[in-house]
């Protein structure tokens, strides 16, 4: 099944028995506390970012630096969300993916879409991983784990939170939404696709269902 937005990124899928410490390829969304424009404005086929946006920015390319297990994939930062593909590699050696040269917060920022050489094995590695049925070490398979895609995610969100309350001098103020959506990638195809959804989402704005002013519409 080809990867579907309007039903894949809205609600967790998360699987009770997947340990997502798994090498692959993950498909993560992040919105903001409630669907505050924060990051900055869509500005032609990019987003322009504002002060807070370019924080996230350089939050995001920490994971990596932090992680030698995690590469960046495609992602963009959206006025009031975060798409990303995470790629986790079970060598700790593996190097890491930088965005493409060029963006910087000046400049409208987009979809920063980049194809490392090893994604094909990590999605055969996923897939293998759910056909044999690898599970949490946990006791509680919801519970965050060290390394998890979960864990990623929660440092991520507390790095950019702490930042950006500190810019804005508000301490303890939420900037994200408490859940976020995350999706497995199965195989190429649906690679293929979400990168491409990942580089359409600042030319399809105006039908987002996240942009304030089609808040109230009928789908």
């Amino acid at each position: 099944m080809a990867f579907d937005p309007d039903i894949q990124h809205r609600r967790s899928v998360r699987l009770r028995e997947y340990d997502y410490r798994n090498s692959g390829a993950y498909f993560v969304t992040i919105c903001t506390f409630q669907r505050e424009c924060l990051f900055g404005e869509v500005a032609g086929e990019g987003v322009r970012l504002h002060e807070i946006g370019t924080i996230v920015h350089e939050e995001w390319l920490k994971t990596a630096e932090m992680r030698p297990n995690v590469e960046l994939d495609a992602y963009v930062i959206m006025p009031n969300h975060f798409h990303a593909l995470i790629i986790l590699h079970e060598d700790v050696g593996a190097d890491c993916i930088r965005p493409i040269p060029g963006t910087t917060a000046n400049t409208p920022v987009g979809a920063h879409c980049v194809r490392p050489p090893s994604v094909s094995t990590q999605i055969n590695k996923v897939h293998d991983n759910r056909a044999h049925g690898r599970k949490a070490h946990s006791g509680a398979p919801l519970r965050r784990q060290p390394g998890s895609i979960g864990s990623i995610v929660a440092g991520f969100k507390s790095a950019t939170t702490s930042r950006i309350n500190a810019f804005r001098g508000n301490p303890g103020c939420p900037v994200w939404q408490r859940n976020y959506h995350e999706h497995i990638v199965r195989n190429e195809a649906d690679l293929t696709n979400i990168r491409q959804y990942i580089s359409d989402n600042p030319l399809k704005w105006s039908l987002d269902e996240n942009n304030p002013a089609n808040a109230g519409r009928q789908p």
